[in-house]
């Protein structure tokens, strides 16, 4: 996915910025990126691979070195960013969070129209912040410009554009994301995640709305364009992406999460399915507060049968290499032999996207001599790979465990069953639910429902994204 931070200030802000950035480090392991503009030096940018090395080490060097009063940085989980545009709006840089996927037609139509060309990376594929460059400057304002832009994208697009004297932000016009505006005494910010910036000092000052294009100065928040779409949040955003102290919409993810395992035991109890086990626990990190909700509801005692070695490998996610993925997940799985020997576990994690790394887990298990691993996912099964964000974006949907279960049992007919695969309490729910057991070899298997995940959030389920679980737009 990834993120970023920006900041506006009276006094120089670099080091703010720095600190910001990498507050947003959880949310992507690629690329990160800095720019910065000062009257002395001019804009000042750098832009380093952070998949072997944190953004804090690659940037702390270029922190001191770089100054100014505007600022951002950035999070890449894909294109180098942030991108310099010189156009007729003047020099300027840009980055965003979100997918353009129509990004070969936009291209095509832009230089068919006299576009001359735009920065394209070595792999050959579209830089998208040099494409978002090419649709603002169709326009004679950034306001204009961008939400130019924004009707044109086909995905998610929230981005952010240093100038000379301000900084821009605009948020995806479906609010999958969120952008929340900071304030100080000596100017604003700007970030995704707003305990980002609460640890600098500034407190919240307001939250955009979809579609919301705003300007920060070191004195003042200006609303270029009102908000103009619908909210759409990602609810991943609290059941996995999210930091725990993070707070979307006024709703904190780490009390989402353990009002969600909560819910999830409630479930089981009411369907007379609460398994007879030593222990429940969490699949770290971020299905640890699922886990701790499920045994404050079910009264089973909590306990950490492994601990996560997080010096070394601090993200699950990294690094992109699929098979080195797996094994790191491996590695850093540190036993305590007494919880698991002879033990019958309950564990809940945040997801089962695949299904490799829990086969990899469950197998862990058995080998120090665990009796029974049952198992609970903290959200529906993901049925569909995301087209707004990065999040269980698979070549190829019959990737994801759940959609080639289906494929295995009905072929493409199965389709038309999506909703009754979601179901515990349908014929091929169960099968569903018997065949990942058999083949991941859990003892038992649940899924939180959508209406549970729509209830542990506490937002309308109008104003959440579903798609993956639900393939509703």
């Amino acid at each position: 996915m990834g993120g970023f931070f920006g900041a506006a200030s009276e006094n120089d802000c670099v080091t703010d910025v720095f600190f910001g950035t990498d507050y947003h480090s959880h949310l992507g392991t690629r690329r990160g990126g800095m720019t910065a503009y000062s009257e002395k030096l001019g804009f000042q940018r750098h832009i380093h691979s952070i998949e072997n090395s944190p953004f804090r080490t690659k940037f702390e060097n270029d922190a001191v070195a770089m100054e100014g009063k505007l600022c951002i940085g950035c999070i890449s989980d894909t294109d180098p960013q942030p991108i310099l545009v010189r156009s007729k709006l003047g020099v300027y840089a840009v980055c965003s969070v979100g997918i353009i996927n129509n990004a070969e037609e936009l291209s095509n139509e832009l230089l068919s129209s006299g576009c001359a060309n735009f920065e394209t990376m070595s792999s050959g594929l579209i830089n998208s912040g040099a494409l978002i460059g090419a649709l603002i400057a169709q326009r004679s304002s950034f306001a204009e410009g961008i939400r130019y832009a924004q009707q044109k994208i086909k995905g998610t697009m929230s981005l952010i554009i240093l100038t000379r004297d301000s900084i821009i932000a605009a948020r995806d016009i479906n609010g999958r994301l969120p952008i929340i505006i900071g304030k100080r005494e000596d100017g604003y910010c700007l970030s995704l995640e707003a305990f980002a910036f609460q640890k600098l000092g500034y407190s919240t000052y307001k939250e955009l709305e979809p579609g919301e294009i705003v300007r920060i100065t070191s004195k003042s928040c200006e609303v270029l364009e009102k908000g103009c779409g619908r909210k759409h949040i990602c609810s991943f955003l609290w059941t996995y992406y999210g930091y725990p102290n993070a707070v979307y919409e006024g709703v904190t993810v780490e009390t989402m999460r353990t009002r969600n395992g909560e819910i999830m035991a409630e479930n089981d109890i009411k369907a007379g399915r609460l398994p007879d086990v030593d222990y429940v626990c969490g699949i770290p990190d971020s299905g640890t507060p699922h886990a701790i909700g499920y045994a404050n509801r079910s009264g089973i005692p909590f306990a950490r049968p492994f601990i996560k070695y997080t010096p070394t490998w601090p993200r699950s996610f990294m690094p992109t290499n699929q098979s080195m993925r797996n094994q790191v997940a491996k590695m850093k799985l540190i036993p305590v032999h007494e919880l698991i020997n002879g033990k019958k576990l309950l564990f809940v994690d945040d997801s089962i996207v695949r299904g490799t790394q829990m086969r990899e887990t469950v197998e862990f298990l058995y080998e120090h001599g665990a009796k029974e691993v049952h198992m609970r996912s903290a959200c529906p099964p993901i049925m569909y790979g995301c087209k707004y964000l990065n999040f269980s974006r698979s070549t190829s949907e019959m990737e994801l465990i759940a959609r080639r279960i289906i494929d295995q049992l009905e072929g493409s007919d199965g389709l038309k069953y999506i909703e009754d695969y979601s179901r515990s309490d349908t014929e091929r729910g169960r099968k569903l639910r018997e065949e990942i057991c058999r083949q991941l070899k859990l003892t038992s298997l649940e899924f939180q429902t959508l209406e549970g995940t729509v209830e542990a959030i506490g937002l309308p389920s109008c104003d959440l994204c579903s798609y993956c679980w639900d393939g509703k737009e």
